[in-house]
């Protein structure tokens, strides 16, 4: 290719602005009640099509896909604990994460301690309510803060959990933002999760907004931009779409990316896939506490992307990782955890690795014995008659003593240190100059 597209975030007054526009589209997803099935993920899919035009698909409940078999649909109206004075003391209206996800229904009067059981809280965090699920084995359990727990009374108990759980569909939606090229870019992010706003109202939104940008600029690459429930509904997508896995040169799943950690990237099963050297260059920059850490078979649906069986080059772009913030799984995931200054910074890096694969390219030196003189091609000096700078000579020689053929730009810039945008804008100059062939 002849030139890098223009930079994702080019068309934006500020980065403010971006960060904003994602922490609004994240708070309006923050309230619905999602999981693996249901009408919570319906209606989020309805609320991102708003931003990027996304195809809804249903897989019926009791599908084999793959190893796995799509549960039943769960549907939940309401939830509540009665203390024996009449308080209701658990309140599904008051938070959805008060009821475990998948809990099937219960219409009981118990006491205390046939109660406690059923009961999750975290002792070490007592003032906050713990996100649980049952999904694939019968269970009920309400969530409450410790504090509450420690406060009940003995006595009997009325308990309601309004659900069902019946046939219907796992659902996700998909978009697919064409470019000049057949091979694709994979996007994804997990929908599952209730009222949670880093994990993952913040990965939806961003994802969302992303998918808005790309499909006003022309692109290189293809891009397929996933929504579905985790686990299960990457899974999903693997077994039934195993023509357009087969398209997939590059990718990165999107979670927990409005906190203030990192930001990290983990790399892909393959190590040192593009999409793997592209976010250690971005990141890279960044300095401080960012991360590129090894591939490990654990975490988000990268892991379903990079099972054995696909290999596919798919890392993960998060801030703080699951696990290693204090509010990750709890009610402290709010929406006051998550700020426009840390997703709008998600959306520039984010922006920063798809303009490094979306620009990479290898080249050939068109003059190749000694170095080809710059000054009567307009390259040594500036408009103003001065060398120009440092920087950008530099760029220029290490594009043309690189360009052999087998050096791409990310090569170059993982062997010169110089910054792939520098590069590519030399590339650029040298192309325009003819000092530069494409290598098909």
């Amino acid at each position: 290719m002849s030139e890098t597209p223009p930079p994702l975030l080019a068309s934006l007054p500020d980065d403010v602005d971006a960060g904003r526009e994602i922490h609004a589209l994240a708070a309006s997803l923050f309230p619905i009640c999602r999981s693996i099935t249901g009408a919570g993920v319906r209606e989020t899919l309805d609320r991102l099509a708003d931003w990027v035009p996304l195809v809804r698909h249903e897989v019926p409940s009791g599908t084999d896909v793959l190893d796995w078999t799509i549960p039943p649909e769960w549907s939940i109206r309401a939830a509540h604990i009665t203390a024996p004075d009449g308080r209701r003391v658990v309140d599904f209206a008051d938070h959805n994460l008060h009821v475990a996800s998948y809990s099937v229904p219960v219409d009981r009067v118990m006491p205390l301690a046939e109660l406690r059981p059923h009961l999750r809280s975290l002792p070490e965090k007592p003032g906050l309510i713990p996100y649980v699920t049952h999904y694939y084995r019968p269970d009920w359990s309400f969530c409450l803060p410790h504090a509450t727990l420690e406060s009940l009374a003995d006595g009997d108990y009325h308990v309601v959990i309004d659900a069902t759980l019946a046939p219907g569909a796992l659902t996700y939606g998909e978009a697919v933002i064409p470019g000049a090229e057949p091979g694709e870019i994979l996007i994804s992010a997990h929908v599952c999760h209730p009222s949670l706003a880093n994990d993952n109202c913040s990965g939806m939104a961003l994802l969302a907004w992303l998918g808005r940008h790309l499909s006003s600029r022309a692109n290189r690459y293809t891009y397929r931009l996933l929504f579905a429930p985790g686990t299960i509904g990457a899974i999903a997508w693997l077994a039934r779409n195993p023509d357009a896995a087969g398209r997939v040169r590059h990718g990165f799943t999107l979670s927990n990316v409005g906190d203030g950690g990192g930001p990290t990237y983990k790399r892909s099963r393959r190590g040192t896939a593009t999409v793997d050297r592209a976010a250690a260059l971005v990141l890279g920059e960044v300095g401080g506490s960012a991360r590129v850490l090894d591939f490990s078979p654990y975490g988000y649906d990268e892991r379903q992307f990079c099972s054995p069986g696909f290999d596919l080059p798919v890392g993960a772009f998060q801030r703080s990782r699951w696990g290693e913030f204090p509010e990750y799984h709890t009610s402290a995931d709010d929406l006051d955890f998550i700020r426009p200054e840390h997703l709008a910074s998600s959306a520039r890096l984010v922006a920063g690795i798809l303009d490094v694969i979306e620009g990479d390219a290898t080249y050939r030196n068109t003059a190749p014995f000694g170095e080809p003189q710059l000054g009567r091609r307009g390259l040594y000096d500036g408009a103003d008659g001065r060398p120009l700078p440092e920087p950008v000579r530099m760029a220029l020689l290490w594009v043309l003593n690189l360009a052999d053929g087998r050096h791409s730009l990310i090569a170059m810039a993982e062997r010169s240190g110089v910054p792939f945008r520098d590069l590519r804008a030399a590339a650029d100059r040298l192309l325009v100059a003819g000092l530069l062939e494409p290598v098909t």
